[in-house]
């Protein structure tokens, strides 16, 4: 059984990167760097802290 809080964030990173393609789609892009810094730092926590080896 998947674990709830490492599939949290993945789910969560999706979502941002979804975010950020439709910001830079719009033109926002200074809010879309903001949406792939933090999905590139959701990817780091939860590859450091969430996963066990």
């Amino acid at each position: 059984m998947p674990k709830p809080l490492p599939t949290a964030a993945a789910a969560l990173v999706v979502l941002l990167f979804a975010v950020a393609l439709a910001l830079m789609a719009s033109g926002d892009l200074r809010t879309a760097a903001l949406c792939f810094l933090a999905a590139s730092l959701t990817i780091y926590f939860r590859e450091t802290y969430l996963l066990d080896d």
